[in-house]
């Protein structure tokens, strides 16, 4: 994440509806006054307030002077330039169908699969929830404007200097078939940096058709250089991030080949020892758990307990890489400065 900021407004899957997917993204050299995306949308403005209560210089910190009232969780998500979803779950949509009609601000995309788009117009149909969205980028009447994204393999521009590729990944299944989430490469165009965000995602080893190994081929050239932070739902977490290393070697074997490097015989996934030929391949990679759903019976957050589970199941394979858990109301950014709303002023 060296060339972003976000905030975690929220990172849980529920049923504790105060913590819900919801990330708040930028560029690392710009303020957040220069513009937001809204990386989901389950939590928003008030898991937001009480972050602030929380934090309140969670942004930068304000003149002493400021009035707090001039610098509110409305005041943030008016900067929100775009909103870029996975899929349109209640718990990554939530905040916001319930904020649609109060969202000040420029006017505002919100990106996603076609099939996305369609899910989400069923509640902004004008029964469930009022229309409040529309296609049409010249109807100055709506302030929401559906932008569908495609699997193509491109890189679409959504913000300034940031692009994403959207690739397909199974969600699982429900009473039409198989039901598509959405894995994003979310890419900082002036480095190149990038990192992976997952919705909620099936893991390939009980899927009738595995999606997820063409995510990890294409992620594993640029690991850790260009993408060395991922952002995933835990379940069989460690299968995929061995998957995900056994990439990462064939990747680094073929540029070595390429380049001129005395060629080694081909190996495949079920030729290599888990016990050596994958050792560190994910050093320099940070992955974070998220989307965990709460059991109330724990006195710790369940995303610890569940990553102390996966560090554990994953300690033998020593891939390297660093498992870590977003946490509601934590800030995770490559600036060295103060991610704030530089030099401007809520009047």
């Amino acid at each position: 994440m060296a060339a972003f900021d976000m905030i975690v407004v929220g990172s849980g899957g529920g049923p504790d509806e105060t913590n819900l997917s919801g990330y708040l993204l930028k560029p690392c050299e710009a303020a957040w006054n220069d513009g937001i995306i809204a990386l989901e949308a389950g939590s928003g403005l008030g898991a937001l307030r009480h972050i602030m209560k929380r934090d309140p210089n969670i942004f930068g910190e304000r003149p002493t002077d400021a009035n707090p009232t001039s610098f509110t969780p409305l005041t943030v998500y008016s900067n929100v330039k775009c909103f870029l979803l996975t899929h349109a779950h209640l718990d990554h949509i939530s905040s916001l169908i319930m904020t649609a009609g109060t969202l000040g601000g420029a006017r505002k995309r919100i990106y996603g699969s076609t099939q996305t788009l369609r899910d989400l117009e069923t509640v902004f149909s004008g029964r469930v929830w009022p229309k409040l969205a529309t296609h049409d980028e010249n109807n100055p009447l709506f302030q929401l404007v559906y932008h569908a994204l495609h699997a193509d393999g491109k890189y679409k521009v959504i913000f300034p200097d940031i692009s994403v590729r959207f690739m397909t990944v199974n969600h699982g299944t429900n009473d039409s078939g198989q039901y598509d989430g959405a894995c994003f490469f979310i890419r900082h165009d002036p480095t190149n940096h990038e990192f992976i965000f997952f919705g909620d995602v099936e893991p390939d080893s009980i899927s009738i058709k595995p999606k997820n190994i063409a995510v990890w081929r294409a992620a594993a050239p640029k690991i850790p250089h260009d993408i060395s932070t991922i952002f995933i739902d835990p379940v069989h977490l460690v299968q995929e991030l061995v998957t995900l290393a056994t990439e990462v070697v064939i990747a680094r074997q073929a540029r070595k080949s390429r380049s001129g490097s005395r060629p080694r015989k081909k190996q495949r996934k079920n030729s290599m020892s888990p016990d050596g030929a994958l050792h560190g391949a994910l050093q320099g990679v940070k992955v974070y758990i998220i989307h965990c759903k709460e059991q109330f019976s724990t006195e710790r957050p369940i995303n610890h307990v569940i990553g102390d589970q996966c560090r554990e199941l994953l300690a033998p394979h020593q891939l390297g890489v660093e498992l870590l858990t977003a946490d509601q109301g934590m800030k995770i950014g490559g600036s060295n400065r103060p991610i704030g709303f530089g030099g401007y002023t809520w009047d």
